[in-house]
């Protein structure tokens, strides 16, 4: 009976294995930006239907981490400095908004189709528009909406830009969620963000002082 359980566990343990690097394998060269829709395509392909075996959202950024250092390399990861360094200047440009770089870029998972994210802080919202108005930058207004913690949701202003031949995406928060990130969508925990100087100071330990 224990030998059993212990058979059945260990599968399970490897079925969900293979589905989050399947599921990482479909971000990475399928350009699937859903974790929940890889996830599915990814059992749909094994043969895998039992959702037990199903991985956590972390588990196949793991996987896709992973995968973009074996399959990418060197590649992957001049195409991420790139983006980061972008993300500085951005930061550098958006200083009145106390920004903070969040997202792939940051995560270290950012593919060829990834923006560059970033929250701003502005009381009122349409301060971030004005600002973009002003510096001449042509901009599309979204609305995304975001857990603010575990009781509250708000919808929240976007605006999508191009800029060195890069997608930015600005995330207008109150300045109110400085003191606590939205929540992730990825595993339901505050997300992880970067300000100018903890960018910089990944960018260093990473990549060396090189000018920006």
């Amino acid at each position: 009976m224990r030998h059993a359980r212990q058979h059945a566990e260990t599968r399970t343990r490897e079925q969900r294995q293979r589905l989050a690097h399947e599921a990482a394998r479909l971000m990475a060269e399928g350009g699937i930006r859903d974790f929940h829709q890889a996830k599915l395509k990814a059992a749909s392909r094994l043969g895998i239907h039992d959702d037990a075996s199903l991985p956590r959202n972390r588990e196949i950024e793991d996987a896709l981490r992973e995968h973009q250092r074996l399959f990418n390399g060197p590649q992957h990861a001049d195409a991420l400095e790139q983006r980061r360094r972008a993300a500085l200047r951005a930061l550098h440009f958006f200083a009145a908004f106390e920004p903070r770089l969040v997202g792939p870029v940051l995560d270290g998972t950012a593919d060829a189709h990834a923006p560059i994210a970033l929250h701003l802080h502005a009381d009122p919202p349409e301060s971030v528009g004005q600002f973009l108005d002003e510096h001449g930058v042509p901009a599309d207004a979204r609305v995304r909406r975001l857990r603010l913690d575990r009781q509250r949701a708000a919808e929240l202003d976007v605006w999508v830009f191009s800029a060195e031949g890069l997608t930015f995406d600005l995330t207008v928060l109150p300045t109110g969620c400085l003191r606590q990130a939205p929540l992730s969508n990825i595993d339901e925990r505050p997300m992880r963000r970067a300000s100018r100087s903890q960018l910089e100071a990944l960018l260093a330990l990473e990549h060396g002082a090189m000018p920006l």
